[in-house]
C-alpha cells in the first residue's frame, strides 16, 4: 500500500466484516494469507492511483503512491488516500498478477516491525475475551461429567434453582447455571446433586499397546487436524533387499506421549442473543468453523452467527474447535442475556484436546562407508506430518497407521506429528552413525543432497563449533535436523549432566531457512519461542489418566518450562530472497527433542527413546526438581 506500518488497523476473524479464510493453523499466514494480503493491497493501491489521475485529469504514469498519498512525480498536487476515497468501498477483480516488489526491493518487508501495540500486551492494557463485558452480562459456569463419555444417570438442581439470581440450564446430558457472577455461578454449581454413567476405560500404562492393536487404516483426517487419517504409505524398492545388503542395521521403537496446549488463556466466550441472532466473542483459530459449529448447534443459517475473536491468549493448535463458544451460547439462550462463560484450567487440561501420543517403530541399514540403503518407518496414531525422510535411501517403506478410538480426545498441536516424527527419524540417525562407527552429522551430510538441508546442518555445526569439543560423562552433544511445511532447520544441543545425573540443557543454537525474512525480529522470536516451548515435551510434559479421568489437570501437576530450565539459545537466520516465502509457526519446534536425546546419549551412553525424555528425571537416577 505503500504506507507506514503503523498507521495499519487490522480487522482480523470477524466473520461478519472479513471474507471466509480456513484459520490460522500449519504455518500458512506467510505463504498464503501474506500473499493475498499483499496482493490484494497492491491492487488496492493501483485503483487509488487511477482514482487520483481521475481526479486530476493526469495520467496514472505521472503520479506515484507514498506515504499514504498519491502525488504527482514532476508537480505539486497530492492527495491523500483518504480524501480521495471518503468512504467509498472498492470493489474490483484483482489481477492474476498484481505488480509486486521482488525481496530484493522490499523497503518494509524485510525489515524488522516490534508489535504495533505491543506494549498494550505487556503493561495489561490489551483486552482478551475474558476481559469483555455487555450490558446486563452474567456469568456461567457448566457441570462436567465423572469421566469421559460419560452419560447422565440422575440430577439434583433443587438448591441451585433456591438460590437468588441464579438460573439453571439443563438439557439432555448438558447442565449449567447462570449468575450475576462468577463467584455465584460457581457456589450454586458447587450444590448441584449428579450422577453420572461411566464405561470401564484404559489408562496410560496400557497406552502404546493399545495404539498399536488399534491401528487400521481410515479416511484422511479433516484440514489442520492430525491423528487419525489414511494409512499413508510410501514405498519405493525393496526393503528386505537393502536390509539384506546393509552391513549395520538398527531395529527401535519410539514413543510420543499425550500433552497438553497448555496456554496462557484457557477457553472463554461471551455470547449474546438478538431476537434469532446470535454474536460470539471468542478465543479460536478457526472463526468460520466454530461459526459453523453454532449454526449447526441451533438449527439457524450461517449468515445469522456472528463469531468475533479478540486477540487469543495463545492456542499452539488447541483452540481449533469451539465447544467453550456453543455452551456460553446455550447458556445465555436460556438465560435471554449475555453470557460470559470461561473455562479453568482443570476443564481446560481435562475437557480440550491433546497432542496426540503415539509409537514409531524404525528399522535402518547402512553400507560401511556411511550410505543409507533400507529405511522402514512406521507411525502409529500421532499423525503423518513430515514422516518422509528427507535422506537418501533407495529402498523405503514409510507408513502411517492411525488407531480408531484412541482413550483420549487429541487434534492439532504446533507442528503437528513432525515433532513425533523428526524425534524418532533423527534419534535413529544418531544410532546408525553410531553403529557405524561416524560423526553423526558425517552421516547425515553424506545422505542429503538437497542444498537448502545441508546448508542448515553446516551452519548450525560451524556456529555450534561441532566437533571441537569432546564429550565426557558430564557434558554430551547433539545434533538434529529435518523440512517441513517449508522450512529447513538444523539444532544443536549441548547438554550438561548434573552432580544428580540428571541433564541440564546448557546451550541450543539452531539454523533456520523459510525463504525470504519477512520480519526478522518476529521470526527470531517465533524460533527462540518454538524452542521454549519444545523443552516441555522434550523433557517432562505427560498427561497422566486412569479410567476416563486426567489426573493431573492443574500446573502444579503439569510441568511446564520455567525460566531455570531454559539454555542459552542462539538462532541463525538463512534468509534466501530466490525462493518464496514461506512460515515458521511450527517446524522450528523439531529438532529439539532428537538433539537432546542425541547429546545425552552422546554423554551418558544412555539411549532415551520416550518424549517426554526424563519425566522423573534420568532413568536410575533422583528424580529433577
Amino acid at each position: 500500500l505503500h504506507v507506514p506500518v503503523n498507521t495499519i488497523t487490522m480487522v482480523m476473524a470477524d466473520t461478519e466484516l472479513c471474507p471466509f479464510d480456513m484459520g490460522t493453523f500449519g504455518s500458512r499466514t506467510t505463504p498464503q494469507m501474506g500473499t493475498e494480503l499483499r496482493n490484494i493491497s497492491a491492487a488496492a493501491r493501483e485503483m487509488l492511483i487511477d482514482k487520483a489521475a481521475e481526479r486530476f485529469g493526469t495520467d496514472r504514469s505521472k503520479l506515484v503512491a507514498a506515504d499514504g498519498a498519491i502525488r504527482e512525480s514532476a508537480g505539486n498536487r497530492s492527495v491523500r488516500y483518504g480524501e480521495l476515497l471518503q468512504g467509498q468501498q472498492l470493489v474490483k477483480l484483482i489481477p492474476e498478477d498484481p505488480p509486486l516488489a521482488s525481496p530484493e526491493q522490499w523497503k518494509v518487508a524485510g525489515t524488522s516491525v516490534r508489535k504495533i501495540d505491543g506494549r498494550d500486551f505487556v503493561t495489561g492494557g490489551h483486552k482478551y475475551t475474558s476481559d469483555l463485558t455487555r450490558p446486563g452480562m452474567l456469568y456461567g459456569k457448566v457441570l462436567r461429567p465423572s469421566g469421559f463419555h460419560a452419560t447422565l444417570a440422575s440430577l439434583d438442581t433443587a438448591e441451585a434453582q433456591r438460590t437468588p439470581d441464579v438460573t439453571v440450564v439443563h438439557d439432555g446430558d448438558f447442565v449449567g447455571v447462570v449468575a450475576r457472577d462468577s463467584t455465584t455461578a460457581a457456589r450454586a454449581l458447587s450444590t448441584i446433586k449428579a450422577q453420572w454413567n461411566t464405561s470401564q476405560q484404559i489408562s496410560e500404562t496400557g497406552l502404546y499397546e493399545f495404539l498399536r492393536g488399534k491401528s487400521s487404516p481410515a479416511p484422511a483426517p479433516s484440514q489442520g487436524q492430525e491423528g487419525g487419517g489414511r494409512s499413508n504409505l510410501h514405498e519405493t524398492g525393496s526393503v528386505e533387499s537393502g536390509m539384506a545388503s546393509s552391513d549395520k542395521k538398527i531395529e527401535s521403537t519410539y514413543t510420543v506421549a499425550y500433552i497438553q496446549h497448555a496456554p496462557l488463556e484457557p477457553r472463554a466466550a461471551v455470547a449474546e442473543w438478538n431476537g434469532d441472532k446470535l454474536t460470539v466473542w471468542t478465543g479460536t483459530q478457526r472463526p468460520f468453523a466454530v461459526r459453523d459449529e453454532l449454526a449447526q448447534a441451533f438449527h439457524i443459517p450461517e449468515k445469522n452467527v456472528r463469531v468475533t475473536v479478540p486477540d487469543t491468549g495463545s492456542g499452539y493448535g488447541g483452540k481449533h474447535t469451539g465447544e467453550c463458544a456453543v455452551e456460553a451460547a446455550r447458556l445465555a439462550k436460556a438465560a435471554g442475556k449475555p453470557v460470559k462463560l470461561q473455562w479453568t484450567r482443570e476443564e481446560e487440561f481435562t475437557w480440550a484436546y491433546f497432542r496426540p501420543a503415539g509409537v514409531i517403530d524404525v528399522h535402518a541399514g547402512a553400507r560401511n562407508d556411511g550410505t543409507l540403503v533400507a529405511w522402514e518407518f512406521h507411525n502409529y496414531n500421532s499423525g503423518p506430518a513430515a514422516i518422509n525422510t528427507q535422506y537418501n535411501a533407495a529402498n523405503q517403506r514409510i507408513q502411517f497407521h492411525p488407531a480408531s478410538a484412541p482413550p483420549l480426545r487429541q487434534g492439532s498441536y504446533r507442528g503437528l506429528a513432525a515433532t513425533a516424527n523428526h524425534f524418532a527419524r533423527e534419534s535413529a540417525m544418531d544410532e546408525l552413525a553410531h553403529a557405524l562407527g561416524m560423526d553423526p552429522l558425517e552421516f547425515r551430510l553424506k545422505n542429503i543432497t538437497d542444498p537448502r538441508l545441508r546448508a542448515v546442518f553446516e551452519t548450525a555445526a560451524k556456529r555450534f563449533a561441532w566437533g571441537q569439543r569432546k564429550s565426557s560423562a558430564s557434558r554430551g552433544f547433539g545434533i538434529a535436523g529435518g523440512f517441513e511445511k517449508g522450512g529447513y532447520v538444523a539444532t544443536c544441543a549441548d547438554v550438561a549432566i548434573e552432580l544428580d545425573g540428571n541433564p541440564r540443557i546448557a546451550r541450543v543454537v539452531e539454523v533456520w531457512d523459510c525463504g525470504p525474512v519477512v520480519n526478522p525480529n518476529g521470526l527470531q522470536n517465533q524460533i527462540e519461542g518454538a524452542i521454549v516451548q519444545g523443552l516441555g515435551g522434550a523433557l517432562f510434559e505427560d498427561v497422566h489418566f486412569a479410567n476416563g479421568r486426567v489426573l493431573n489437570p492443574h500446573f502444579s501437576s503439569y510441568r511446564v518450562p520455567r525460566f531455570r530450565d531454559l539454555p542459552q539459545i542462539e538462532v541463525q537466520i538463512i534468509n534466501r530472497k530466490d525462493v518464496p516465502p514461506f512460515g515458521a509457526g511450527e517446524t522450528p519446534i523439531v529438532g529439539l527433542a532428537p538433539a537432546v536425546a542425541n547429546a545425552i546419549f552422546n554423554a551418558t551412553g544412555k539411549r532415551l527413546r520416550g518424549m517426554p525424555l526424563v519425566p522423573n528425571g534420568m532413568p536410575g537416577q533422583k528424580a529433577a526438581g
